[in-house]
This record gives C-alpha cells, sequence and structure tokens, in this order.
C-alpha cells in the first residue's frame, strides 16, 4: 500500500462570519444589541436588560434614556417565543415607572402587551403581562386604553390561572379598572363574580384582600349583588368574618356585606340564615375598632330603605348601636350616630333610644373631638323631629348647654345640626324658657353672620322658633341679631330666604320690632323678593304682611288703607301718602323737628305717661314736644280707670253713681261744652302758660339723659275715648253705634259742613295755629277741633277701634279719606237659608253726619272725589 497523505483541512468560507463571544459591562451597549436579527442575541440582550432592571428605579430611567423602550415594544410580536418572553418580563418590571408608562401610552402597544395573555401563551408570559397591565392600570388614561383594547375578558380568565402570581396581577388590574362605571357594567356581563369569589379561598392573603376590595366596589351596583347573593358569596364573607385567623380580612369583608346589605332580598337571607344577628354579636363584641365602625357604617347604608330599618328594628340592632356609642374610638363612635341618625326614622327606634341613646349621645356632645360632637348632634337632631319625648329627654340629659356652646364651633354641620335640636325643643313653651335663659340670641348671632347656607337656614328657623315672646326679641335686637337676619332675605338660596322671612315673621310680632326691621330695610327686601315669581314664598308674603300691620303707620302711608282687623293703637301716626322706597321718619324725628309748611303729621295717643304740675291741666293745646309731659291726673285716671272698667264690663258703667261720672268728667265738660271759652282763655294767661311749660322740662325729666322719650299726650283724646266708651259702647244696634259715633266725632271737628260751604271751611288756618303753638308739624288729633275728611276719618276709626266697631281707613285723593262699614240687609233678617254677604257702607262724617251711603253708589262717589 502506498503511504497516506494526511488531508489538509478545508478553510472556512469567506463570506461566513466567526462566531464571536461578546462581554459588554455598558447597558448602552446591550440596549443597541436589540437591534439585532439574531434571536440568540436578542434573547441574551433582553435577559440582561431584565437583570438590570430589577435593581432598581434608577436603572429603569436609565434604560429609558437610552432608548431601550421603543425596540423592546417591537420585540414583544417576535416570532421567538424565548425573546418574546424576556422581553415580556421586560416590561412587567419597566412599567411600575411612571415616565415609562406615559410612553408606553405614547408608542400604542397595549394591543401587544393584551395579546401576551393568550391561554397558549406560557405562564411566565401570563405573570409578566399582567403585572405590567396592573402597572399601567394605576392611571385613568392606562385604564381607558386596557378597557378599549378588551383587556378586562382575558384578565377575568386569568383569576382561575394555577400560578398564585397572576392571579394576583389579575385582581389587582381588575380592581383598578372597576374604579370606572363603565368597566364594571361589563364586568358583570363577562359574569365576573363567581372567579372573584373564588379567589376568597385562596392561601394567599394579598390575593383574598384585592379580592374583597374588588367586590366592595362592584357591589356599589344593584346587579352585581345580585349575583354575590345567587352565588351564596354572604356565605363566603360570614365565615371570614368567624374565622379568626383571617381578623386581617375582616374590615373589608364588612364593607362588602355592607354593600350587600342594601340590597333588601340579601338582608332577608342573612336574616333567614341567622347571619345578620352574627353579624351584630361581632360588631358589639369585637375589639377592633375600625371593625366596630365598619360594622355601624353597613347598618347606616342598610338602614336607608325603609323596610331594612323595619327588620334591623326587629333583630333589635338598635342595643348594638347603643354599646358602640360606649367605645373609647372616636371613629366607632361617629359611625354608630351616623346609624342611629338613619335608624330613627323608625318609629320604634325612635323611642327606643329615648331612655338608652339619647344620654350617651349628649355626652359624645362634651367630646373633645369636633366629628365626634357633629354626629352626634345629628343624631339628637333626628331623634327631636316630630317628638316631643326625646326633645324633653334631651333637655333631661342636660343636653341645653353644650348644644348652645356648638353654635360656636367651626364646623358648619355641627353648628346647623345644634341648631336644629334647639329648634326642636324650642317648640315646647318650657324648654323655650330654658334655652332663652342660655343667652341663646346672643349665640345665634355668629350662625347668622355664616357664609354657609346651611347654617343660614338653622340658625334663621331657630330665631323663627325661640324669638316668640317680647324679652326674646329684644335680647336679639340688643345682641344685633336683626341686621344678619334682614341680609338673609336677599339670600339666592330658597330654604334660607323661607327660614329668614319666617323669622322676620315672628319677630315682627310686636310694634317696637316691626319698626325697626323697616328701618333696617326689611319691607322693601320683602317687596322686591314678592314681585319674583321664582323667589317668593308664603313666609315672604306674610312676613310682609305681618310688618305692615304690625307698623300701621307705615302701612297707611304706603298703601292708604288700613282694614277692619288693623286696630289703630297708641303712637299712631298719619304722615300722609309716601311712595314706596321711601322712608318713613320715626314719630320721635318728626317730634323734633321744627315746623313746615308741610303736610301736618297726626298722632294718635290716649296714654298718659308723666304727671305736670296742675296749674297745666286745663292747658290741652300747649304742649312741648320731645317732652315727657302728659294730661292732668283726673283725665288719666279718666283714660286709665274709667276707660279699662268701661271696655271691661260695660253692664258695671251703667250702674256706676252719676257723682262717680261727674268727678272724672269735670275738665271733660267744660271742654266739650265751652271749647271757645277755653281757647279764648289762652290769649289771655298766654305769658302764664308759657312760664309753665318753662317749666316743664324738669318735672318731666328732659334734662336726664336717661329719661324715655314718650310721644305727645292728647288728653282730649282721651276724653273722647272715655266719652264714647260711656255713651256709644253699650249701644247694641251695630247701625245705631256708627251713625252716633259718626256725628260725636263731626261734633268734635266742627260739625256738619254743606258741601257749598266747605271752600269757607277755614281749617287750614286752624291747623297752621296749631303748629306754630306745638312748634312742631306732628299734631295730637284730639286738638284738631276743624276737621276736614281725612282728620275725621281717622278720628271715626281710631275711636271706632277703641269700643269694637269694625270699620276700614281709605286714603283717597286731594286730602281725601272716608270709613268703609259693613252692615247685613236689614230686609235680609229672619229668612231661612244662606245669607248674602253683608254691603259695604261709607260713613258721612262731613256733609250729613251719620248718613250712610253704599258704596260705589252715586252718593259715595260724590263724598269721595267732591
Amino acid at each position: 500500500m502506498g503511504k497516506k497523505i494526511k488531508k489538509e483541512a478545508e478553510p472556512p468560507p469567506k463570506d461566513v462570519f466567526d462566531p464571536l463571544t461578546i462581554e459588554s459591562k455598558k447597558a448602552a451597549t446591550v440596549v443597541l444589541m436589540l437591534n439585532s436579527p439574531e434571536e440568540e442575541i436578542l434573547a441574551k440582550a433582553c435577559e440582561a436588560i431584565y437583570r438590570f432592571a430589577l435593581k432598581g428605579e434608577e436603572n429603569k430611567a436609565t434604560l429609558l434614556e437610552l432608548g431601550a423602550v421603543e425596540p423592546l415594544t417591537k420585540l414583544l410580536t417576535h416570532e421567538d417565543k424565548i425573546v418574546r418572553r424576556n422581553a415580556t418580563m421586560i416590561f412587567g418590571i419597566l412599567a411600575s415607572n411612571n415616565d415609562v408608562k406615559k410612553l408606553l401610552r405614547e408608542l400604542d402597544v397595549m394591543n401587544s402587551i393584551i395579546a401576551q395573555l393568550a391561554p397558549e401563551e406560557e405562564v411566565v408570559i401570563h405573570e409578566f403581562a399582567s403585572l405590567c397591565l396592573a402597572n399601567m392600570s394605576a392611571e385613568y388614561t392606562g385604564k381607558v386604553q386596557i378597557f378599549e383594547h378588551g383587556g378586562l375578558e382575558p384578565l377575568i380568565r386569568l383569576l382561575a390561572s394555577p400560578d398564585p402570581d397572576v392571579k394576583k396581577n389579575s385582581i389587582e388590574c381588575i380592581y383598578n379598572l372597576v374604579q370606572d362605571f363603565q368597566c364594571r357594567a361589563t364586568l358583570q356581563e363577562l359574569n365576573a363574580v363567581p372567579p372573584i369569589l373564588d379567589l376568597l379561598k385562596s392561601e394567599y392573603p394579598i390575593i383574598q384582600l384585592l379580592a374583597l376590595k374588588t367586590l366592595g366596589v362592584i357591589t356599589n351596583d344593584k346587579e352585581a349583588r345580585a349575583m354575590l347573593r345567587d352565588n351564596q358569596g354572604m356565605d363566603h364573607l360570614i365565615k371570614i368574618l368567624e374565622t379568626k385567623e383571617l381578623n386581617d380580612l375582616h374590615i373589608e369583608a364588612l364593607s362588602v356585606i355592607a354593600n350587600c346589605l342594601e340590597d333588601m332580598d340579601t338582608l332577608v337571607l342573612i336574616q333567614q340564615t341567622g347571619g345578620l344577628k352574627k353579624l351584630l354579636s361581632f360588631a358589639e363584641n369585637s375589639t377592633i375598632p375600625d371593625i366596630q365602625k365598619n360594622a355601624a357604617k353597613a347598618i347606616t347604608k342598610a338602614a336607608y330603605d325603609p323596610e331594612n330599618r323595619k327588620l334591623f328594628h326587629e333583630q333589635e340592632v338598635e342595643k348594638c348601636l347603643v354599646a358602640l356609642l360606649g367605645s373609647e374610638n372616636d371613629g366607632t363612635k361617629i359611625a354608630a350616630s351616623q346609624a342611629i341618625s338613619v335608624m330613627c326614622e323608625n318609629s320604634g327606634s325612635k323611642e327606643f333610644f329615648n331612655n338608652q341613646g339619647i344620654p350617651q349621645l349628649i355626652q359624645s356632645l362634651r367630646s373633645d373631638s369636633e366629628e365626634v360632637r357633629e354626629a352626634a348632634a345629628l343624631a339628637l337632631a333626628n331623634l327631636t323631629t316630630c317628638n316631643t319625648a326625646n326633645a324633653n329627654a334631651a333637655a333631661e340629659a342636660d343636653g341645653i348647654d353644650p348644644l348652645i356652646n356648638m353654635l360656636s364651633s367651626k364646623r358648619d354641620g355641627a353648628i346647623s345640626n345644634a341648631a336644629t335640636v334647639l329648634a326642636n325643643m324650642a317648640m315646647q313653651e318650657p324648654l323655650r324658657v330654658s334655652i332663652q335663659n342660655h343667652d341663646v340670641m346672643h349665640a345665634l348671632i355668629s350662625p347668622l353672620h355664616s357664609a354657609n347656607t346651611n347654617v343660614q337656614s338653622k340658625a334663621a328657623l331657630m330665631v323663627a322658633a325661640t324669638a316668640c315672646d317680647v324679652e326674646a326679641r329684644t335680647e336679639l335686637r340688643n345682641s344685633g341679631g336683626l341686621e344678619p337676619l334682614v341680609e338673609l332675605l336677599r339670600s339666592k338660596n330658597a330654604e334660607v330666604r323661607r327660614h329668614a322671612s319666617w323669622a322676620v315673621m315672628v319677630c315682627a310680632n310686636d310694634e317696637l320690632m316691626a319698626v325697626e326691621l323697616c328701618r333696617l330695610g326689611a319691607l322693601d327686601i320683602l317687596e322686591e323678593v314678592n314681585l319674583s315669581v321664582s323667589r317668593k314664598n308664603k313666609f315672604s308674603e306674610a312676613a310682609y304682611n305681618k310688618l305692615l300691620n304690625n307698623y300701621l303707620s307705615l302701612k297707611y302711608s304706603l298703601t292708604g288703607y288700613l282694614s277692619s282687623s288693623n286696630i289703630i293703637s297708641d303712637g299712631f301716626y298719619d304722615y300722609g301718602q309716601i311712595n314706596p322706597g321711601t322712608k318713613l321718619l320715626p314719630l320721635k324725628d318728626l317730634c323734633l323737628q321744627e315746623p313746615s309748611d308741610l303736610r301736618a303729621v297726626l298722632l294718635v295717643n290716649s296714654k298718659s305717661d308723666v304727671s305736670p304740675p296742675p296749674s297745666m291741666e286745663d292747658k290741652s293745646s300747649d304742649i312741648g314736644y320731645g317732652r315727657s309731659i302728659s294730661s292732668s291726673s283726673s283725665l288719666r285716671r279718666a283714660s286709665k280707670e274709667k276707660t279699662n272698667t268701661g271696655f271691661g264690663s260695660p253692664t258695671e258703667d251703667k250702674s256706676e253713681p252719676t257723682s262717680g261720672r261727674n268727678t272724672a268728667l269735670s275738665k271733660s265738660t267744660t271742654k266739650e261744652k265751652g271749647s271757645r271759652k277755653g281757647r279764648g282763655k289762652r290769649e289771655e294767661e298766654k305769658v302764664k302758660e308759657e312760664e309753665e311749660v318753662a317749666t316743664a322740662p324738669k318735672l318731666a325729666g328732659e334734662g336726664s339723659p336717661d329719661k324715655e322719650w314718650y310721644p305727645p299726650s292728647d288728653p282730649d283724646f282721651c276724653v273722647y275715648v272715655y266719652e264714647v266708651t260711656k255713651s256709644i259702647f253699650p249701644i247694641t244696634n251695630i247701625k245705631e253705634q256708627i251713625e252716633a259715633l259718626a256725628k260725636y266725632v263731626a261734633e268734635k271737628m266742627g260739625g256738619k259742613v254743606s258741601k257749598e260751604k266747605l271752600h269757607d271751611f277755614s281749617w287750614e288756618l286752624h291747623i297752621s295755629e296749631l303748629k306754630f303753638q306745638l312748634k312742631s308739624n306732628v299734631i295730637p288729633i284730639g286738638l284738631i277741633k276743624k276737621g276736614i275728611f281725612y282728620h275725621r276719618a281717622l278720628l271715626f276709626k281710631a275711636l271706632a277701634d277703641k269700643i269694637g266697631i269694625g270699620c276700614s281707613l281709605v286714603r283717597g285723593e286731594y286730602g281725601r279719606a272716608w270709613n268703609e262699614v259693613k252692615l247685613m240687609n236689614e230686609s235680609r233678617k229672619g229668612l231661612i237659608g244662606a245669607l248674602p254677604p253683608p254691603e259695604v257702607y261709607i260713613v258721612d262724617l262731613m256733609f250729613h253726619p251719620g248718613g250712610l251711603m253704599k258704596l260705589r253708589s252715586k252718593e259715595a262717589d260724590l263724598y269721595r272725589y267732591l
């Protein structure tokens, strides 16, 4: 054989690159490798980047800066499984970085990530793809993209995955998604409740917790609650509560139960299976404050339904709530108080809390926590509404003082609730008096100034409930409460306007307050409100009328009309017609003005406040205004003692001895029979009278700055009142009474005046003389001896009101005024059947005193317009 020759190795092909092992220590180099076409290099580069990203947030930011994200997104759809898996793992880690999440949303890779959730993919891909979605779903835009790209369905499917990490990531992402109502609706369509309930059996607490949190969100919807009930979800929840080892899940389980208890069918099911008693016992006996708090919240949510409240009452839930009130934890006290405030809508529960609950709530009003005080006051507000027994119980538990203290709270809710309780209590007079004794009007000033409409409303309501007597109203005025109350009438809030109008109506019950409220602009505001169809209310209209009816001087000046129910009292004055919006000056200011050519102000006053010296007894026409001067002592006795007797018992007046009447009328008779003689003496005694008037201030106390001002007295009018009381009041026939009074008034005002000689009746000169003598524009009505239409009509109305004759006072044009009375047609008396309404007549006080003219007749028209 020939010698073998060794065969030489063939050289490698020239177009093939020899294998090269690269070891890089820089991330930038590895990022560049992501653009390689080789699967092995891509897989190793992704693996290295994954390990680098796991090391911390700084590394994730570095990868973002190096531009690793964009090439990695292309690898999510790579044909090689290993490359695709490694890229998915990287995004699972990187997506926790906010900047990376933002870039991913811009690159629109959601479809690629959701595609990794397909059933044929590996578990590890499921794990990191679901982790990426969980991180992306933490922000609203990410939720929207996941939902719009159909990510909810595969996530629900993965809840049944054998891998706990996949379950955890999937339920976490679902929990984030269902915060949006659209996702919740789709979740129900996909029947997601059963697989979520199965997660409650997991051995991993984090999975159980996330499942409970998700159920807590989706069970806000009725359909989800029904699905939970149909899948025996309540049994799972009750079992969790019964298992002490799962106490870290009790709070979330109670939140889900709270939602489910809102559903009547679910509540009945729990009650029938004994779960409700277990729940109440669990809440009452638990030592964990948050559990007790959530149990009380569960009861609160369910108790908003009337049927649920009834069922709770049958299960004696009140005992549990009272026990929770005794907790040392503020959160539990607040939740229990809120539950009581809802439960007391049930009448049986309201009665139960009368003895057990109200004392504890009053105790909570003294808590250092304002939230606790507010919640306790809310419960008391609901307990005392329309329930006098509970209002009394709150007072007996010494609740008035802490409630009034709460009116100065920094929390608007606390102020509103406290005011509501006090208003409820004030509905009973004994409690109202007790509240007033605690300086409540001063405490209300701050709430009335509040900017919160609810506080304003409740404060005004409380004023309406407590300002029911003169002392309380005076205290409110002196404390400065009327100004903010009047301002509330301007409120844009309907309830505030309504309650403020109510309060003004109550405060305007006496003339002094009505005058003050009008001075502050209440009448103008109410008039403006009542002109608006949308802003007015029944209370605003009633308040407007009450102000006018208790300030008759203003009413007559504004409207020119006083009805028979508007009784003229002492201090009434007729200023004349004024335009709407014009301020009517107080009587005191008018009295202190110098006389002018303006129309005389007519004053009605039968009061005698301070006695002048005896020498002034007959000087009825020479009165110093601005001074506290009254009629003589004998006239005062006549106007007070005799008049009171006449009004109180007419029969006793008739039986009095004649001498008694003569004694009382010794000066009035002189004035009536010898009025001319009396007027003649005035000129002869002018010097003497001036000296007496000069000394009057010392006797009346004018020199003392603390002396109260009194309106000018009117001795002649006092005599008129006495005389008509004695002679006209006893007449039983109303028509004869009217005729007699008309003749009396005409006689005192200058007698009958014929139409032809009306222009010769020089009443203007007489009024001017009185102005000069009195040094004022204000003239007491009794001093006028020559009066025209409007003088006589006012005197007739003033005297008619004193003796109970119903008549109205109407102002016409050009100095006209007249009185209207209602009389039954004599021809209809004695007839059987419904009688027609009485007819209205005008009383003639000028041309034929005592004559009656039917309203809208020719004679009446002539009388009014002549």
